[in-house]
């Protein structure tokens, strides 16, 4: 018996077709990035909370430590008031110390133009001397330092004003002991190149006592003062420099190393062997000859003491002088006298007029120097007396 039907018609199947799939989802946030991400920000929260719990002061607000926050700020406050009034301290020693640096420049001020003014005098009395060298800067209105009254005290501008100030000064007693270094400097030199030509001639003048600066005292160690040496001690260096080159140059005056007239145009005889003008055969000559015309004026030659006036063998009408140095000069052929003996007769001093008495052939001066009483080259004195003339101005 065939059953009823139900009135659905039953799904027929095509052999072959595949399944059908469900529907994608094609928009929207997946379910997995939502939860990720809610969970990292839950987890951010949470550790700022930590970290918020976990501040110094924050974590000791939330202990009940609050009065223990409170004294450390306020003890950081009176850190801040003690290093204010520390400021406010410093700058008042600073205005302090500016006020006294003031006082100090001033009387170094006063102390330096008194230098100054010794310098000035020092370096006049080398050119009276005779010792040129660097001349010691003018100070005049414009380049003199500015006087520290002008200055007020605590100005805003106090410490550029101290800073020219002593920045000028500085430039004068450098440029002072400049001075003073090359006036010791050329005065040593010049004492030394007068002593040391004289001394090969053996004239050794006496250098006059009392030229240095007698000091004593009980010894201490050094202490660091952070000063150099003084210019009182420069300029005791130069007055004991200058003194000593017035010495020397007082010996150049003193010895016969001067021209014994005074011109001397020409040389007819040298000192040492020559022709005999008599006898013509090998002879001595024991001094220098100088031409001239009868009645020319003799000169001394240096510094002494007339101890003879007379005639002698070959020489004619003789002249001679004791100088301090053991030294005689003898002036020959002689035409008339000019002193006596005993007078005392200074550096180009008359003595005579030339001639032609004795062994001579025409007027000429015979100049002669001894020693010991032994004839020596007059030419090397003359020679010398020539190179020093420039320490006498000549």
């Amino acid at each position: 018996m065939r059953g009823k039907s139900s009135g659905v018609r039953p799904v027929s199947k095509v052999f072959g077709a595949p399944p059908k799939k469900a529907p994608r989802h094609t928009g929207g946030i997946r379910p997995w990035m939502f939860y990720l991400s809610f969970t990292v920000l839950f987890a951010s929260n949470v550790l700022t909370l930590v970290a918020f719990l976990m501040a110094p002061d924050i974590s000791a607000l939330l202990s009940g430590q609050n009065e223990v926050v409170v004294a450390a700020y306020e003890d950081r406050i009176a850190q801040l008031r003690v290093e204010v009034d520390r400021l406010h301290s410093r700058q008042f020693a600073q205005t302090g110390d500016i006020n006294l640096q003031l006082q100090e420049v001033t009387q170094q001020q006063e102390v330096l133009l008194e230098q100054h003014q010794l310098v000035k005098q020092l370096a006049e009395k080398a050119a009276e001397l005779g010792i040129e060298t660097a001349a010691l800067p003018a100070l005049d209105d414009e380049e003199a330092p500015v006087p520290i009254v002008r200055i007020a005290p605590v100005a805003s501008a106090a410490g550029g004003d101290l800073a020219e100030v002593t920045a000028s000064m500085t430039r004068m007693m450098d440029d002072s002991r400049l001075a003073l270094a090359a006036l010791s400097e050329t005065a040593t030199e010049s004492t030394d190149t007068i002593l040391g030509e004289l001394s090969g001639l053996g004239i050794r003048p006496t250098m006059p006592d009392g030229l240095e600066n007698p000091v004593g005292g009980p010894y201490l160690p050094a202490i660091d003062t952070g000063e150099s040496s003084g210019i009182v001690d420069d300029a005791n260096d130069v007055y004991l420099a200058l003194a000593r080159f017035k010495a020397a140059r007082s010996a150049i005056d003193l010895a016969p190393i001067h021209k014994p007239m005074g011109t001397l145009t020409r040389i007819s005889s040298t000192f040492g062997n020559r022709k005999d003008p008599f006898t013509g055969g090998r002879a001595f000559h024991a001094g220098i000859d100088f031409p001239a015309p009868k009645g020319t004026t003799v000169l001394s030659a240096g510094y002494g003491k007339v101890t003879f006036v007379g005639d002698k063998a070959g020489y004619g009408n003789v002249v001679e002088i004791t100088h301090g140095t053991g030294l005689v000069t003898r002036y020959g052929h002689l035409s008339a006298f000019l002193v006596t003996e005993g007078q005392v007769v200074n550096t180009g001093t008359p003595i005579a007029k030339v001639g032609s008495t004795g062994r001579s052939t025409g007027p000429h001066l015979h100049f002669e120097v001894r020693r010991k009483d032994v004839a020596v080259d007059p030419g090397k004195y003359l020679a010398v007396g020539k190179r020093l003339s420039r320490f006498l101005g000549a």
